[in-house]
């Protein structure tokens, strides 16, 4: 693809269908989601990110460096206005409607809809094209496409169930992300049948007699405290506190769940 030159705007299409119309290469970046933030400076645009959330904890330096915006559910307007964007990634899960609308009024919005792998390494590609480092997204997506044709699923595969939330309990369910990598990582999914992240009471857990049950370090910031509460419903599941970040980080991050999720392989 032959991109325009620098004094040219790029149209794109984000993963929601919406066309969107940069200054090509757009210089003043607001990212408000993590897992993008880490990707933008993994692709070396560290210079060009002016505004990130307060939940862009990698790289360590983000909220250093760029202007801490809010949150991923509330934005600072104001800050963000300060900035003068002229691209903001954003994610239809992680953000919030309202706000994204918001913003679009006044600024190129480029969003994310990501379920499965293959959205997420079509993400850092878009990416890398709306920032002009095509070439080290492509090797980034190629690295991480590659790590998960080699991860082999144990023969026997391991019944789990995927907490990300306690009082109540919520689990990952069909149609999320982690759903995806788990069953990449050679698990079942107990509560595949049910959508997104429902509530599951104790009652249903015990029935669901899942093997394997998989705590999340995030969103809830589940710890080793919280395994034996779990082992009173199923004593006969392994329980394991996991890096949430890991199954749920779908940018440059993902170059590290393989091997990872071979750690876990029971």
């Amino acid at each position: 693809m032959n991109l325009p030159t620098p004094s040219l705007p790029l149209t794109l299409t984000d993963q929601l269908g919406r066309r969107v119309v940069v200054p090509f290469p757009p210089q003043r970046i607001v990212s408000l989601v993590p897992s993008q933030t880490e990707l933008l400076f993994d692709l070396g645009l560290a210079a060009r990110v002016v505004g990130v959330t307060k939940f862009c904890i990698h790289p360590s330096q983000a909220r250093q460096q760029a202007t801490v915006v809010g949150g991923t559910k509330n934005f600072d307007f104001e800050k963000i206005a300060a900035l003068r964007p002229d691209l903001i990634l954003g994610n239809k899960e992680e953000n919030y409607q309202q706000g994204i609308e918001q913003l679009a009024e006044k600024y190129p919005v480029w969003l994310s809809d990501i379920s499965t792998l293959e959205e997420a390494l079509r993400m850092i590609r878009q990416v890398g094209m709306l920032t002009g480092t095509q070439a080290k997204a492509e090797a980034l997506a190629t690295v991480i496409s590659g790590s998960f044709t080699n991860l082999a699923p144990t023969a026997l595969p391991v019944s789990v169930a995927y907490f990300i939330w306690r009082k109540p309990y919520m689990v990952a369910a069909n149609g999320t992300f982690i759903d995806d990598m788990l069953r990449r990582a050679g698990f079942i999914n107990v509560f595949a049948k049910q959508s997104r992240y429902p509530e599951v009471t104790r009652e249903q857990l015990a029935a669901a007699a899942p093997q394997a049950i998989f705590l999340s370090s995030e969103p809830y910031p589940f710890k080793e405290k919280h395994v034996a509460e779990f082992d009173e419903i199923c004593p006969d599941a392994t329980i394991r506190v996991v890096d949430g970040e890991l199954f749920s980080w779908y940018g440059s991050r993902l170059q590290h769940s393989e091997a990872y999720f071979r750690e876990l392989q029971l």
